[in-house]
C-alpha cells in the first residue's frame, strides 16, 4: 500500500506561480513511478504530468510544457510540481498518483488540492 499526500494548492492570478507537493509513505518512494493529474469542473481527468524512478524520464500534456515542471526528491519520499505563468484554464483540483514499476496503470491516489487561478 501507499498513501499519497498532495498540498499546496491556492488561489493565485494568472500569471502567477505555485508549487504542489505529495509526500508518499508506505513503500520504497525511489521504485514509484509519480505522475500528477487535474479534473476541472465538468471535465474527464487529465494526464499533466509524470516522472519515472530515477527522474531521467519525464512526461507533459502539451498545454504545461514549457509552464510546469515535476521533479521528486527520493530523500524525501517527495514529488514536486512547479507550475509557473499559470492560466485560468489551468483552474482544477490536482492529484498526484504512484504506480509500482509492473503496472500500466496508477494504482494509487492522493485526496486532491484545489487550484484556481483568476483573470
Amino acid at each position: 500500500q501507499v498513501q499519497l499526500r498532495d498540498s499546496g494548492g491556492g488561489l493565485v492570478q494568472a500569471g502567477n506561480s505555485l508549487r504542489l507537493s505529495c509526500a508518499a509513505s508506505g513503500r520504497t518512494f525511489s521504485t514509484l513511478v509519480m505522475g500528477w493529474f487535474r479534473q476541472a469542473p465538468g471535465k474527464e481527468r487529465e494526464f499533466v504530468a509524470s516522472i519515472r524512478q530515477s527522474g531521467g524520464y519525464i512526461l507533459y500534456v502539451d498545454s504545461v510544457k514549457g509552464r510546469f515542471t515535476i521533479s521528486r526528491d527520493n530523500a524525501r519520499n517527495t514529488v514536486y510540481l512547479q507550475m509557473n505563468s499559470l492560466k485560468p484554464e489551468d483552474t482544477a483540483v490536482y492529484y498526484c498518483a504512484a504506480k509500482t514499476p509492473t503496472s500500466n496503470k496508477y494504482e494509487y491516489w492522493g485526496q486532491g488540492t484545489q487550484v484556481t487561478v483568476s483573470s
